[in-house]
Order: structure tokens, then sequence, then C-alpha cells
């Protein structure tokens, strides 16, 4: 078909303006979070809109998790503010050079 040979003819690929992960990466390399687009995509590919939005929400999930670091975020702040409320009781005390002192130099 002709239509379809239009983009090799003009020397274009969809795919990597649709895909964050897939578009031209300085140095060539391929971006962090690309297997994670490229297996939410092959999951949703021949499935209906509707279809693909249950099917494949754990890939959607684990790529907007590489792309955000949102469980990230949130477990770090809950192990700083397990650590506050330790220091507060008195159960743990930082190392020196987590308080910002310098050591000693020769």
């Amino acid at each position: 078909m002709p239509f379809w040979e239009l983009q090799k003819q003009l020397g274009i690929d969809v795919d990597r303006w649709l895909l964050r992960q897939s578009m031209p990466q300085p140095y060539g390399k391929a971006g962090a979070c690309h297997a994670f687009e490229r297996e939410w995509v092959e999951c949703g590919h021949g499935l209906g809109q509707t279809r693909a939005r249950r099917e494949c929400q754990p890939e959607y999930e684990d790529f907007m998790e590489c792309m955000h670091r949102t469980k990230l975020a949130v477990r770090l702040r809950t192990i700083l503010e397990q650590r506050d409320k330790m220091i507060k009781e008195g159960k743990y005390t930082p190392p020196d050079y987590h308080k910002g002192k310098e050591e000693p130099r020769p």
C-alpha cells in the first residue's frame, strides 16, 4: 500500500515521536525507562483502548514509576520521618559527618 510506505519515503518514524523514551537520546544510548515503555506499548498493541487500560495497568504503573519516581519519594520521606522521630526520642544519634561537622584534618 502506498500509504504505509509514505513514512519510509519521507524518512520519518511516527513511533519515535509518540514514545517518550524512544526519541533520540544523547550519545545514542537508550533512555533509562525505554524498556518499561516498550513493555507497556507491546502489551497494549492490538487491544482496544478500554481493554488495554485494564490489562496493561501493571506495565503502565512500572513505566510511570520509572519516569516520576513517586513510590521512591514516598519511601524516602517515610524513612526520613522515622529517623527524625528516633532522634527526637533519643534512640538514634546521627554520626558527626551527617551533622555537617568536618573531620579534623592533619
